[in-house]
C-alpha cells in the first residue's frame, strides 16, 4: 500500500512539474497588425510593423515584420520572418527570428500573466524583449538587460499598438 501511494505521489508531482506552456498567450496578438515607433537609448529611430498568424493546426505562429531595411532609417520593408512554437523535449516556448541580412536570433519565451517576455543573445549581450499587456490593443514594450526581474539597462521603450 505505501508502495502504490508514493508511486501516484510521484506521478502526480511529475505530471504538476512538467507541465508545458502554451502558445495561447499569443492569442490577443494573432490576425492583427501591430506597430511601434521610438527611439533607442543611442537616438536611433525604430520603427516596426509586426503580424502574427497561426500555422493550419495552430500548433505554429509565424510573424512577419516591417522595418528598417538601411541604416540610414528612410527605407521600409519586410525585414523579420518569424517563428514561435513549443520545444517538444522541454515544454517551453522557443522562437526564431529570420532577417533579410543573413542573421538569425533564437531564444526562448516566458508567459507571465498577458505579459510576453522574449530571452535571447545578441551578439554577446543577453537581452529580453518584454511585450506588457495594457488592453487587447496595447503593448508596452521594452528591450533591455532584465537580470532576475530587475531592468539593469533599457535600451527601447515605447508601445504597440493595433492599427487598420
Amino acid at each position: 500500500m505505501k508502495n502504490i501511494l508514493l508511486i501516484t505521489t510521484l506521478f502526480i508531482s511529475s505530471i504538476t512539474f512538467s507541465q508545458t506552456q502554451d502558445i495561447s498567450a499569443f492569442k490577443n496578438l494573432v490576425n492583427k497588425k501591430w506597430k511601434a515607433e521610438g527611439k533607442w537609448g543611442d537616438g536611433n529611430s525604430f520603427y516596426q510593423e509586426i503580424t502574427f498568424e497561426y500555422s493550419k493546426d495552430s500548433s505554429i505562429i509565424t510573424t512577419k515584420t516591417i522595418g528598417f531595411l538601411n541604416k540610414e532609417k528612410t527605407e521600409l520593408g519586410q525585414r523579420n520572418l518569424g517563428i514561435r512554437q513549443i520545444d517538444e523535449k522541454t515544454g517551453a516556448i522557443k522562437f526564431s527570428e529570420y532577417d533579410i541580412f543573413g542573421g538569425l536570433t533564437e531564444g526562448k519565451v516566458t508567459v507571465k500573466d498577458k505579459n510576453i517576455l522574449y530571452e535571447y543573445q545578441y551578439g554577446k549581450v543577453a537581452v529580453t524583449d518584454l511585450w506588457e499587456y495594457v488592453d487587447d490593443n496595447t503593448y508596452n514594450f521594452k528591450v533591455g538587460d532584465l537580470k532576475k526581474g530587475v531592468w539593469k539597462d533599457v535600451f527601447l521603450k515605447t508601445q504597440f499598438k493595433t492599427i487598420k
